[in-house]
Formats: structure tokens, C-alpha cells, sequence
């Protein structure tokens, strides 16, 4: 695990964001950041033999929505992220992608938001080159899911060209079926449609993409771990190596200020909110019980801690960059 100074604090996590946009958003003064960036772009930690790179690509500072989470109000909202000792004026979304180096084998774990999706993101390819690592040479990127902020940065804005033309890509059987079945386009909300529409244009014609089913081992010491809910095929990912263990969680933990400590809270963006809540339930008690780490693609960078159990929620310790 990453071993620099530790705070205790439940903190602020993040979902998947706005589906659909094609542009990026136009920075307003009063929309400008107030979250200052991390120090460093990029930091690096073990995890037995396995490096693990987290690079961050920017947050995004929502702004309260009564919709956001169907049970518990705005003010629970506020109140929960004055709890976590964040700022209570909007949710702190964080983006940050894991890079693991493992069994000669460089590892993306999804592939950042491609500055596509909100105006404070779009900070992972110079964060990326900058810790060393150059797109070409990446030999497999693991999809947890397709929401924009995963999966934007696979492709250029407006060709949609590849951004990483040599890597294998890797997504569940039941993601990619779900959102590349033509018929899906009517079953969603207009604010999704974008999204399928644009994945139906480019994922098909990819040849360096490969569908796998269940909790397959999909790169030296790494396997996926099914966590429906938050969309139907979500997958977090289990990296072991010696006896050293990380859950990385992907958008299971969204939000941990809030579904952490309130487990049964269900966001907006969760498609099946029972099912996410369980896969939600039965990966932090996997953690607790297996006593491994856990990282989130939304956890303030460098996105790694450790859960515990808090009265009836649980409670995330992170460590500081």
C-alpha cells in the first residue's frame, strides 16, 4: 500500500458524469475550480512487486441537484460532506487512473475523461507522459465501465481515433452488449444517448477489443470482479501480487462521503440502484474481511486507502499524497 502520511476522514468520491456531451464545457468565472490540483500529477506506490501510478486528470465540482441521490436530501448531502470535512457547497468528483505495472505488463485501469467531459478534467495524458509512460506502449487498458469519464479518453474528440492504438482493451461480456445492442438507444434517457450513440461508432470497428466473461484473470495478477449496478456490466478490479492485495473499485465507491458512510444511499446515475447498493455492500465487506486496500477511479487523489466498518456505514481512511 502507498505508505506516505494518512488522514481519517470519510471523504468525497465521485459517479459517472453529465452522458452524452460531445464538447467541452465553456469555464465561466464563477464556475471557475476552487479545489487546487495535487502537488504532483502523478504518484507512485507498491503493491507487493506491482507499481502502481495514480495520475490524476482533474475534478469536478458538481453542483447540489435534489435528483442527485434518490433518498436523502440536499442538506443530508451537505451534511455529509461537512461530515468528511469537505466543502459543502458542491461534491467534490476527483478523476484519477490507476496505471499498474505488473508481470512486465503496463496496465491502464480505464482511460480518463479525454478532457471531453467536464472543464476542469482533461489533465491525464500530460500527467501520463510526465510520469514516464508513453500511450503507444501501453499493452492493456481494463474498462470498468462505460460511462464518458472512463472511457472518453480512449478516443480523440472529434475523429474519434484511438489514443492507444497498440493496447488490448478489456471490458465485460454484459457491458459491452448492453450499450452496443442498437435497441438500447431507445431504452434510454436522452441524456444517455449520445453516449451509446457514440460508443455503437466506434467500439464495433475496433479490432484490439476483447469481451470477457465473469471475473476472468485478465493481466499478470489481475482479475475482474463483478459489481453490477451502476451500470449493468461494472466491473472493479482485484490486483494481487506476493501477499500484497488492492481492490480497485472503480465506481462501486462512488462518492464515499456519501455511500461509504450512508450505504443504502442510491445516486442518480446508478442504473439498477439496488444492485449497485449490494455490489456496494459485498466489496467493502470482501476488503474488511480480506484486509486488503482499496483505491477509487474518484477518491481524492492519490485515490488509495482502507475501509472499516462505521456504526451501520463504513467509514474510507485515505492516503495523502
Amino acid at each position: 500500500m502507498f505508505k506516505a502520511s494518512r488522514r481519517d476522514v470519510v471523504i468525497a468520491s465521485g459517479l459517472a458524469t453529465a452522458f452524452g456531451l460531445s464538447s467541452r464545457l465553456v469555464i465561466t468565472p464563477a464556475l471557475a475550480q476552487k479545489t487546487p490540483d495535487p502537488a504532483r500529477g502523478h504518484v507512485t506506490y507498491k503493491v507487493g512487486t506491482a507499481d502502481v501510478t495514480a495520475v490524476y486528470d482533474g475534478i469536478w465540482e458538481k453542483p447540489h441537484d435534489p435528483a442527485f441521490v434518490a433518498n436523502a436530501s440536499v442538506d443530508d448531502v451537505k451534511a455529509a460532506m461537512a461530515k468528511a470535512g469537505l466543502p459543502e457547497d458542491f461534491v467534490s468528483i476527483p478523476f484519477t487512473v490507476a496505471v499498474v505495472r505488473t508481470g512486465g505488463k503496463t496496465v491502464l485501469c480505464d482511460a480518463g475523461t479525454g478532457g471531453q467531459v467536464q472543464p476542469t478534467a482533461g489533465r491525464f495524458m500530460a500527467n501520463f507522459k510526465a510520469a514516464g509512460f508513453d500511450p503507444d506502449k501501453v499493452d492493456t487498458i481494463l474498462i470498468s465501465h462505460c460511462h464518458p469519464d472512463h472511457i472518453f479518453g480512449l478516443m480523440e474528440k472529434d475523429t474519434n481515433r484511438p489514443v492507444f492504438p497498440n493496447a488490448e482493451i478489456i471490458i465485460a461480456d454484459a457491458e459491452y452488449k448492453f450499450w452496443t445492442d442498437p435497441a438500447v438507444i431507445n431504452r434510454l434517457p436522452d441524456a444517455r444517448k449520445g453516449l451509446a450513440r457514440r460508443i455503437q461508432a466506434t467500439f464495433p470497428n475496433w479490432k484490439n477489443i476483447k469481451q470477457v466473461a465473469g471475473e476472468a484473470e485478465v493481466a499478470p495478477g489481475m482479475r475482474l470482479v463483478a459489481t453490477p449496478g451502476h451500470t449493468p456490466g461494472h466491473r472493479a478490479f482485484h490486483l494481487a501480487s506476493g501477499a500484497s492485495q488492492l481492490m480497485l473499485s472503480n465506481d462501486t465507491c462512488y462518492v464515499p462521503a456519501l455511500v461509504v458512510a450512508n450505504p443504502g444511499w442510491r445516486g442518480v446515475y446508478d442504473q439498477d440502484g439496488a444492485s449497485a447498493e449490494a455490489s456496494r455492500r459485498k466489496l467493502m465487506d470482501r476488503v474488511i474481511a480480506d484486509k486488503i486496500g482499496i483505491s477509487g477511479y474518484h477518491f481524492p487523489f492519490p485515490g488509495v486507502g482502507t475501509i472499516a466498518r462505521d456504526g451501520n456505514g463504513y467509514a474510507l481512511t485515505v492516503d495523502k499524497a
